[in-house]
C-alpha cells in the first residue's frame, strides 16, 4: 500500500511529497495543518471547500489552541484535549507544547498521565503504538512492521510492560500511555523527530484484579505471565526490534523491580538501550548531588549517604554516587562503604537472606555493624532511619521510598545538628508521597538545607531569602541522551555517556547565589537536551562508541534537533 506521503532530504531541507488528498490527507496528522494550508495548497491537494476560507499563520493557530486548552475544566480534561490536538494536528501539539513546556509536563506527562492510564480502556479513543501480547510471541515482526516504517526510519523505541507504572503500579494494556507520554517529552524537549518514534506495549497480562474484572478492560485478561515465558518474551521483543530497527535506541519505562535491573544487564552490552527509571533517576539526582557537594563547599568524596528506598531507583542513585566518588579518588568498595541503603525493615544487612536483591549487595552492611534499634519496627533490630541517620550523621539523605513524611521533623534536624549544609532529597512521586515538604526541610534546618524534590515545588520564602526548589525531573536527562545517542548512531550507553548527562546537568545550575536551585529549569529543557546531548555525543565519540564522524557535535546536535515549523509540501 501506499504511504499517503515520503519525507526526501534535500539541500534545503527535507521536503514532504504528498499523495493523500482531501479528507484523507486531514486525516494524516504529521502533515496536516488545517487553516494554514494557503489557497494554493487547498487547490492542489484536494481541500477545497473542506476548510473556512480565511488562512491562519502557526502563530495564530496557537494562540486559538492555547485559549481552548486553558477553558478545560480539569488537568485530565486537558490532557484528553491535547490528545486529541496531536491526533488532527501533530506540528501544532508540539508548537503548543514547546512554548508552554514548564506548564503543560505536568499534564502531558507525570501526574496526570497517570489518571489517563487507569482510564484507558474506558477513555480508549485513537491506537497509537504497537501492542505485543506475550499470548501471540509470533506476531511480533508483523506487528511492528505493521507500524510502518523502515530501518533506517527509528532513533527511538519507548516499551513498557506496566508493571510498576508511576506510583500506581500494574497497569496491563493501559501502559501504552506511558510510552506515548515518554516520547512525547523526547519530542517536545529533545527534538527527536516525531516520525522516527515508536510506543510500544508489552501485554503479558496484569495482576490488578480490578482491570481483569473490568467488563471494558481491553488487554489480556489473565494474571501476570512471569518465569520463562516471560523472559522469551522479552527476548523475541528486542532480538525482532533490533533486526528491524538497527539504529533505534530501546528505551525500557516502569519495569518491576524484579525484572527492571535484570533486563537492562541482560541486554546492555549487546544493543543501544537504556532504562529511564534506573538510569535516567539517577543521572538528575546525581546532577543535583554534584551541585549540591559544589554549592556546600564539600567534595563528594566526603560524602556520607544514607538511601531510604532501596528499590532499583534508590539503588541506581547509589550505583552512581559511589562511581562520582571513585572518580574522587576513593576505591569503589571503600566507596560503597559510605553508603547506607534503608528498607521497611531498617538498613539492609548481610543476615536478610533471600530478601536481598542481588543489585543490592555492594551495600549491604555487617550484621551487628550498628547498634541495634528495637523500638524502630524493623525485624531483627536492624537500625530504622532515625537510628541510622543518628549514627551515621549523614552529609545527604535520598528518599526513593513513596512513604510520604518518613523525613520527620526529628529525622531532619538530628541530621542538620552534625551537617552544615545537609542535602535532602526527598524524590518520591507523585507529589503525595514525598518523604518531606520542602518549606518544612528549610525551617528544621534554619534555611541550610540544600533541596531537590522529584515533583515541581513553588519557591520558599525563608529568613529573607526565597529558596527555589530544583526539581530532579527525569526529562533533564533523558531527552538529550536520545538525542546524542542519534546524533553519534552510538552502538550502545556506556557508564561513561550517562554521567557525561548527569555533568552537562550539573554545570547547568549557578549555585554561588543564595536560594538558587540545584538544577536548570524545566522550562529550560531545550537548551538543558541540546547540552545533554553534545555531552553525550562527545563522550560516545570519545569511548568508540560512535559511529558517525563527530567533527563539530555542537553544529550537529543543532541541526539534529526537529522544530514544530510546518514543513514543505509538495503534492504529488
Amino acid at each position: 500500500m501506499q504511504r499517503p506521503y515520503e519525507i526526501v532530504q534535500t539541500g534545503a531541507g527535507p521536503v514532504y511529497q504528498v499523495r493523500a488528498r482531501g479528507a484523507q490527507l486531514m486525516r494524516e496528522p504529521h502533515i496536516f495543518r488545517g487553516t494554514a494550508f494557503t489557497h494554493e495548497q487547498r487547490a492542489a491537494l484536494g481541500l477545497v471547500g473542506l476548510l473556512p476560507h480565511g488562512v491562519s499563520t502557526i502563530d495564530s493557530q496557537t494562540k486559538r489552541v492555547y485559549a481552548q486548552y486553558l477553558r478545560a475544566h480539569d488537568d485530565l480534561a486537558k490532557n484528553v484535549y491535547l490528545t486529541a490536538l496531536r491526533d488532527r494536528n501533530e506540528v501544532l501539539f508540539y508548537r503548543l507544547l514547546s512554548e508552554h513546556l514548564e506548564e503543560m509536563l505536568p499534564i502531558i506527562y507525570t501526574p496526570t498521565i497517570g489518571q489517563a492510564i487507569e482510564r484507558y480502556s474506558h477513555e480508549y479513543r485513537r491506537p497509537r503504538g504497537v501492542y505485543l501480547s506475550i499470548d501471540h510471541q509470533e506476531e511480533i515482526e508483523e506487528s511492528l512492521a505493521n507500524f510502518g516504517r523502515g530501518a533506517d526510519e527509528v532513533d527511538l523505541i519507548v516499551a513498557t510492560d506496566s508493571e510498576g507504572i508511576l506510583g500506581i503500579g500494574d497497569q496491563g494494556v493501559g501502559g501504552i500511555e506511558i510510552a506515548i507520554g515518554k516520547l512525547t517529552v523526547y519530542i517536545a524537549a529533545g527534538g527527536i523527530h516525531p516520525r522516527r518514534v515508536v510506543p510500544v506495549v508489552l501485554d503479558v497480562g496484569t495482576d490488578n484484579q480490578a482491570l481483569l474484572t473490568d467488563p471494558m478492560y481491553l488487554g489480556n485478561r489473565h494474571a501476570r505471565v512471569r518465569g520463562k515465558q516471560y523472559d522469551e518474551f522479552i527476548d523475541a521483543y528486542v532480538q525482532t526490534a533490533h533486526r528491524l530497527f538497527p539504529n533505534a535506541l530501546l528505551h525500557w519505562e516502569d519495569f518491576g523491580v524484579d525484572n527492571a535491573r535484570r533486563i537492562l544487564d541482560r541486554y546492555a552490552d549487546e544493543v543501544c538501550t537504556f532504562n529511564d527509571d534506573m538510569q535516567g533517576t539517577a543521572a538528575v539526582a546525581l546532577a543535583a548531588a554534584v551541585a549540591a557537594v559544589r554549592a556546600a563547599g564539600s567534595r563528594m568524596r566526603d560524602q556520607r549517604v544514607v538511601v531510604h528506598g532501596p528499590g532499583t531507583a534508590g539503588v541506581g542513585i547509589a550505583d552512581f554516587l559511589r562511581e562520582a566518588m571513585a572518580r574522587d579518588g576513593l576505591g569503589m568498595d571503600e566507596a560503597a562503604r559510605q553508603i547506607w541503603l534503608v528498607g521497611r525493615r531498617g538498613v539492609l544487612t548481610d543476615d536478610m537472606g533471600e530478601e536481598l536483591r542481588d543489585f543490592q549487595l555492594p551495600y549491604v552492611r555487617p550484621a551487628g555493624e550498628m547498634a541495634s534499634d528495637p523500638a524502630g519496627g524493623s525485624r531483627g533490630g536492624s537500625p530504622g532511619l532515625a537510628a541510622t541517620v543518628a549514627q551515621v550523621r549523614p552529609t545527604m539523605l535520598i528518599g526513593t521510598s513513596t512513604q510520604s513524611g518518613a523525613f520527620t521533623e526529628a529525622v531532619v534536624r538530628e541530621m542538620a545538628r552534625h551537617v552544615e549544609r545537609p542535602i535532602i532529597f526527598p524524590l518520591s512521586n507523585p507529589t503525595a508521597r514525598i518523604e518531606a515538604q520542602p518549606a518544612d526541610l528549610l525551617a528544621w534546618t534554619d534555611g541550610r538545607a540544600l533541596v531537590a524534590t522529584g515533583s515541581p515545588f513553588p519557591p520558599v520564602h525563608h529568613d529573607g531569602v526565597t529558596h527555589h526548589i530544583a526539581q530532579a525531573n527525569n526529562a533533564l536527562v533523558f531527552p538529550g541522551l536520545g538525542l546524542g545517542v542519534t546524533v553519534a548512531r552510538a552502538q550502545r550507553i556506556s557508564q561513561g555517556m550517562i554521567q557525561a548527562c548527569a555533568d552537562a546537568v550539573a554545570g547547568l545550575a549557578d549555585v554561588s547565589v543564595p536560594g538558587a536551585p540545584l538544577l536548570p529549569a524545566v522550562a529550560d529543557l531545550r537548551r538543558v537536551s541540546a547540552a545533554v546531548a553534545v555531552a553525550v555525543a562527545t563522550a560516545a565519540a570519545d569511548e568508540g562508541l560512535a559511529q558517525v564522524e563527530l567533527d563539530n557535535p555542537v553544529q550537529q546536535v543543532h541541526e539534529a534537533m526537529w522544530q514544530p515549523v510546518y514543513p514543505t509540501i509538495q503534492p504529488v
